[in-house]
Order: C-alpha cells, then sequence, then structure tokens
C-alpha cells in the first residue's frame, strides 16, 4: 500500500470549504490536478474525473462514491479494470479549526499489484495532491466557491468507459 497526502489550513469557514470541494462543476476553472468533475457526491453514485499528475496525460475514471459525511467529507473509490490491480480510496475532508478557519485535507490509499510499476505516477500524483490543497485554499479564501450542492449533470455519452481505465484511481 501507498499513501497520499495533503492537507491546509484556510482561513475559511468548513461550510465554505465544502462548497468549494462539493462544487464538481466548478473544478475545471480552478482545479489543477482534478481538471475536470462531474457527478452527483452522494453515497453510490458514480463520478467521472479526469486527473493530470503533473508530467501526466490525464487520464477520465469513473469512481463510485463509498460515504459521505455532509459538511466533512466524501470518499471513492476508484480501480483499473480489474479488482486488486490498482486500487484507491480516495477522502477529501473539511473540518473546522478551534481559532477559526478550517482544515482542508486529501488522502489517498493505494493498493494492488501494480503499484511496484507505477511509482514515477504515484510520485507526481503525490505532487498533484499538494496542488490541489493549494488550489482548495485559494479558492476558498477568494470565495469564489459556488453552492450547489454537489450535483452536476454528466453527458449522456452511452456510458461507454473512458478511453483510460473505467475505474482507475486518481
Amino acid at each position: 500500500m501507498q499513501t497520499l497526502d495533503a492537507s491546509t489550513d484556510i482561513d475559511a469557514s468548513a461550510e465554505q470549504v465544502w462548497r468549494v470541494i462539493i462544487d464538481l462543476a466548478g473544478y475545471a476553472q480552478w482545479n489543477p490536478f482534478v481538471v475536470r468533475a462531474a457527478g452527483e457526491v452522494a453515497t453510490g453514485s458514480r463520478l467521472r474525473l479526469t486527473i493530470k499528475a503533473p508530467g501526466h496525460r490525464a487520464i477520465t475514471f469513473r469512481p463510485r462514491v463509498l460515504q459521505v459525511t455532509p459538511g466533512r467529507s466524501f470518499t471513492w473509490l476508484g480501480r483499473t479494470l480489474l479488482p486488486g490491480l490498482f486500487d484507491g480510496r480516495h477522502t477529501l475532508s473539511v473540518n473546522p479549526l478551534e481559532r477559526g478557519g478550517s482544515r482542508f485535507r486529501t488522502h489517498e490509499e493505494v493498493t494492488g499489484v501494480l503499484l511496484p510499476v507505477l511509482s514515477g505516477v504515484m510520485r507526481d500524483s503525490q505532487r498533484g495532491f499538494e496542488l490541489l490543497a493549494a488550489a482548495v485554499k485559494a479558492r476558498a479564501e477568494g470565495g469564489d466557491a459556488d453552492d450547489t450542492g454537489g450535483t452536476t449533470d454528466i453527458p449522456d455519452d452511452g456510458d461507454a468507459p473512458p478511453a483510460s481505465a473505467s475505474d482507475s484511481p486518481a
């Protein structure tokens, strides 16, 4: 198993940060790592995410949302082709701080038999997590979060799998 993790303290309320991270449609405007996102932040739903790790081409995948704690966190599971090849359990979370503001965290546990051959991608994905945390901070502190409730439309393309694996982890 390998863990990817980044967090940052933000001078904005947990509610403001939550609005930023569930506004999937807005990701294309500000997110340097998850460059496109669509779907509903609801347990059991499928998301359509496109990530671009620094130095790598973008990949699109369709993880399933495993758990949502409204106002605090949501977790998805992405897989490459078959369970056990390359699986990632990813959580975005926000918690209020006693002194004011909040802490945002992006965390993923990656497992699978392909993990040893993807060490370069994992290293660059860690940098992507750090860029994501900094971008959430900038977006939340800038006050530009849109309150969409976490739902965006996914274009109907016949539900064909993306050019890359259908469930790759982020």
